[in-house]
């Protein structure tokens, strides 16, 4: 908690995906979002930072019940909530959602709390956790922060902490599987952890989404593109994004299933 609230506090999340790398992230988070929510649909977002995914869905006519971790992350939440958006945000942990009952949401989404959980079963029980309170039938949708673009993105920019993190053993020498804890933030995993997390839970799988790519790898020329050539690559990168060749090279993937 104290690493997460010290990160958030002196980062822009709000701006976070005003930056076109990080723009293909939310509107492909945003696109499968609209693929499912409906009308009148009650969507818990779970990690809600300052509120980008859950005032968007608020906007489709959804009730929104939003839990940030970090006081910051609230405070600018709150002040960006219009009087028509029905969103009641409260202070809370992925791994405790004991003020909601079973079966209560439509939809819930984890759209940063994997990013900041380090153990297996601290994995399993916020999923333990969003399964307990969507609807039988709901959705659930999960973000994680892959490691293997995360080391793609330091190559390109010269090393960067690797040879650190090899020399303290955070990156295997052989895999280059990363290992992470508290005081580097985000947690860096591959598909295949996410996989045996998933194993233990009795869902349907309906996407496993590269939200991002090689986004983040190519933010300088995304940067320099015409709205027109951008439209053109998200294009690209909405036909490929679910690509057994492709989803494992991307900063951020987007894991959504139904509860059965």
């Amino acid at each position: 908690m104290e690493h997460i609230e010290k990160y958030y506090s002196n980062y822009d999340e709000e701006a976070r995906f005003d930056r076109k790398h990080n723009l293909v992230e939310y509107l492909t988070t945003l696109r499968y979002i609209q693929k499912y929510v409906k009308p009148d649909f009650c969507v818990l977002e779970v990690g809600a930072g300052t509120g980008r995914y859950s005032r968007a869905i608020a906007d489709m006519g959804n009730s929104v019940a939003a839990i940030e971790l970090t006081s910051h992350n609230i405070e600018i939440f709150k002040q960006n909530i219009t009087p028509k958006q029905n969103i009641r945000v409260i202070q809370g942990n992925a791994l405790d959602l004991s003020m909601f009952g079973n079966n209560t949401f439509d939809m819930t989404l984890l759209l940063g709390p994997l990013y900041h959980l380090y153990t297996e079963d601290d994995k399993k029980q916020a999923i333990s956790e969003a399964l307990r309170v969507t609807k039988a039938g709901g959705l659930v949708f999960v973000a994680y922060c892959i490691s293997d673009s995360s080391l793609l993105e330091a190559f390109r920019d010269g090393g960067r902490w690797i040879p650190d993190y090899l020399e303290r053993g955070k990156i295997d020498p052989t895999t280059f599987d990363t290992t992470s804890t508290p005081e580097d933030i985000f947690e860096l995993v591959r598909k295949d952890d996410i996989d045996h997390i998933m194993s233990h839970f009795n869902v349907e799988r309906l996407h496993y989404v590269a939200t991002d790519m090689v986004s983040s790898i190519i933010r300088d020329s995304l940067a320099e593109m015409s709205d027109d050539f951008f439209d053109i690559y998200l294009r690209f990168h909405y036909a490929v994004c679910e690509r057994p060749d492709m989803v494992g090279v991307t900063m951020h993937s987007l894991d959504i299933f139904r509860k059965i």
